[in-house]
């Protein structure tokens, strides 16, 4: 059965299923349909799917004509109708694995998504989880459960683990030009792994096990909040000493060994780096570990919106004004620059803070025309122009998001003070605090 599999994909006569298509699912439906395979996407969201079937992207770094071209070529359906999954030879489960109440793992989504898709699998199938979870997910929540239905996991289907690496917005990394991790759960696993990413994939990275590739995708994201985490309690310190933080980085990142730069913010934004390493903890504490470094990290970062909050008391304070009552513009919603994506926005809870403390906030981001529906915030905002009348009747403006579409001149020439938290910019002016 495994050879068999193997040769459609080589063949490409293999149909993929991408289940979720979001910021992950969607690259990929488009992947698999430009390397010529035939691809049904699955989604809960109808508005969606209705999108995607009119031709029209969603998300602002894909453009709809590569949409309406594989629509058109006959190469992609979408669908909310999950019985469908059993007309495709892989699936690859793309869904959130966001944080409880508590910071615990909430696999809520993963769970309900493999529950639903179970009474339509099939004997040849793929399945490949990419969601970031903790190491242990795939082999203890998924296959038990295929088992449960008599599959033999390695003989009539196949279970693999391959994290996602999107970066939204990165002109210089693809879907294909990104290399892809992949574990498989047996031998025939990873062959059937191997077979479904290394037609559509420029570089597939086999390990040995889906544990091992769900620990990768977990290093890589724990890496960066560490170091983010450093340089943000850098900041503080430097700040205290009256010395630019941003200067220091930057001839410090002329030294060609030993260093990578990492810069400070407001916090920790999109969905892999606020929330991985608490994966990782969570699990860690099953084997009576305390990882120290990752919690750590993890309390300096969730901090940073307050510390901004506190600059902007303190600058107001400097100029006569309360932050009660006092007009707050925040350039940027959405977690980095030039995305629309707001998945655990420091600038949210930026926001949030400024209003609970009674400030008139307002905001501007040309990637977020209207401020959406999330968890855990609502504002009814809508994005305002940046103009010289706006920036004169604004006691601060924070910026939050360095997108590239703002114009920087206009802000520091018209405004009278500004919050930089991304070190927009360099040398010092009257009306600029770093933060």
């Amino acid at each position: 059965m495994i050879d068999a599999l193997v040769g459609k994909f080589a063949q490409k006569e293999a149909v993929v299923g991408i289940v979720g298509l979001g910021y992950v699912g969607l690259p990929l439906l488009l992947r698999y349909a430009e390397a010529g395979f035939k691809v049904v996407g699955f989604d809960i969201d109808p508005e969606k799917v209705e999108k995607l079937q009119r031709g029209e992207s969603y998300l602002r770094h894909i453009p709809s004509h590569r949409i309406s071209e594989a629509a058109a070529d006959k190469r992609i359906e979408v669908t909310t109708d999950f019985a469908r999954a059993v007309e495709v030879d892989a699936l690859l489960i793309c869904v959130p694995t966001p944080l409880g109440k508590h910071q615990e793992p909430d696999l809520s989504f993963v769970v309900d998504t493999f529950e639903a898709l179970l009474p339509f699998l099939r004997k040849g199938q793929v399945i490949s989880l990419e969601s970031t979870t903790y190491p242990g997910t795939t082999d203890e929540l998924l296959r038990p459960r295929l088992a449960d239905r008599s599959f033999i996991v390695g003989e009539d289907i196949f279970l693999v683990y391959s994290p996602e690496r999107e970066d939204p917005g990165n002109p210089d990394f693809s879907t294909r030009t990104i290399p892809k991790v992949c574990g498989g759960d047996t031998e025939n696993c990873q062959k059937a792994g191997l077979a479904l990413y290394g037609h559509v994939i420029d570089q597939v990275v086999p390990v040995s096990s889906t544990r091992a590739a769900e620990m990768t995708k977990l290093l890589e994201n724990i890496y960066r909040a560490v170091n983010i985490g450093l340089v943000n309690e850098l900041k503080m310190v430097a700040d205290r000493m009256d010395i630019d933080i941003w200067e220091v980085i930057n001839a410090a990142a002329t030294k060609p060994f030993g260093y990578t730069p990492f810069y400070p913010g407001p916090g920790l934004g999109g969905h892999c780096i606020p929330i991985d390493p608490f994966y990782l903890s969570w699990k860690a504490r099953e084997y009576g570990l305390h990882t120290r470094f990752i919690e750590l990290a993890g309390e300096v970062n969730t901090t940073m919106p307050e510390w901004v909050v506190g600059k902007v008391v303190d600058s107001l304070n400097n100029q006569g004004k309360p932050l009660r009552g006092a007009r707050i513009l925040v350039l940027g919603i959405a977690y980095k620059k030039n995305v629309d994506d707001m998945r655990e926005s420091p600038s949210v809870v930026l926001l949030d803070l400024l209003r609970e403390k009674g400030a008139e906030v307002a905001y501007s981001d040309p990637h977020v025309p209207v401020f959406p529906k999330i968890r855990r915030f609502s504002f009814a905002l809508a994005s305002v122009a940046i103009n010289k009348e706006i920036l004169r009747a604004t006691d601060c403006v924070i910026i939050a998001t360095n997108h590239d579409d703002f114009d920087y001149d206009l802000v520091r020439n018209k405004a009278s003070l500004i919050i930089d938290t991304r070190g927009v910019y360099q040398g010092g002016f009257p009306n600029v605090v770093r933060a």
